[in-house]
C-alpha cells in the first residue's frame, strides 16, 4: 500500500512559482528570489534534482551561495519543499519547471556560477534520443548563461549517452574541458553522491562526470 502524499509545508516554502519567478528576476534580477536576509554572492542552479539530496547538501555546505533546483515532478519538488522545511537552509529555491525552460526564460545571460546536470534520463532508444536533455542548442544556452569562468557539470551512468554528451561538450566553442586531457573521469573526490549513484555503482554501473568551463 503506497504512502498518502503529504502536502503541508512544516515551516518555510521555498517554492517559488515559475511565472512570479521570471516577473521578479526581470525587475530586480536573480538575487531578488533570496529575500530575507544577505543576498548571496553567486548562483548555482541544479537542473532536475531529483530526489534532491544533492542541491540541499550543497546548500547547506555553501550558505553564502544562492541555489536554485529545478525539477519537473511536482511531487519531487512537494517533497524537497516538505524536507527543507524542517532544516535552518535559508539559501534554496525550487522550481517546478522543466530545465529548457528555466534556461531560456528566466536565466539571464552570464548569471550562473555553476550549473549541475546529474544523471539525466538517456533515453536509449534511437527513436527517443531528440528527447535527451544534454543536445548542442541547449548547451550553447547553457553556455551563454555562465558567467565568465563558470562551469557546466554533467554526469551519466549510461555509456553510449556518455559518448554522446563528450562530443556535445567538446563541439561547444565558449566551453573548455576542465579535466582535460582526459574527457571525464569516473570519481571526482568531494562529490557528494546522489542516491541513485549510491545504487548504481553498487550495480557496478560505469560513472561518467563532465565539467567544462565558460572560456
Amino acid at each position: 500500500m503506497s504512502r498518502r502524499l503529504q502536502y503541508d509545508i512544516p515551516g518555510e516554502d521555498w517554492r517559488v512559482d515559475f511565472d512570479a519567478a521570471c516577473e521578479i528576476v526581470g525587475a530586480r534580477g536573480w538575487t531578488a528570489l533570496f529575500q530575507g536576509g544577505e543576498a548571496p554572492k553567486r548562483l548555482i542552479v541544479d537542473l532536475g534534482f531529483g530526489r534532491g539530496e544533492f542541491v540541499a547538501d550543497l546548500a547547506q555546505k555553501e550558505p553564502d551561495t544562492g541555489f536554485l533546483g529545478v525539477e519537473r515532478s511536482f511531487k519531487r519538488v512537494l517533497k524537497l519543499s516538505r524536507r527543507l522545511a524542517r532544516t535552518q537552509t535559508r539559501n534554496l529555491r525550487l522550481i517546478e519547471a522543466t530545465a529548457e525552460r528555466v534556461v531560456a526564460e528566466l536565466l539571464p545571460p552570464d548569471s550562473v556560477a555553476q550549473f549541475w546536470i546529474n544523471f539525466p534520463d538517456p533515453w536509449p532508444k534511437k527513436r527517443h534520443l531528440r528527447r535527451r536533455l544534454v543536445a548542442p542548442a541547449f548547451v550553447a544556452a547553457l553556455a551563454s548563461r555562465l558567467e565568465a569562468g563558470g562551469t557546466l557539470n554533467v554526469a551519466t551512468d549510461h555509456t553510449q549517452y556518455a559518448a554522446a554528451i563528450d562530443e556535445i561538450l567538446a563541439g561547444e566553442p565558449s566551453l573548455e574541458n576542465v579535466f582535460a586531457p582526459d574527457r571525464f573521469r569516473a570519481q571526482v573526490p568531494g562529490r557528494t553522491p546522489t542516491a541513485y549513484e549510491l545504487e548504481w555503482r553498487a550495480e557496478g554501473r560505469p560513472m561518467h562526470f563532465f565539467s567544462y568551463r565558460r572560456r
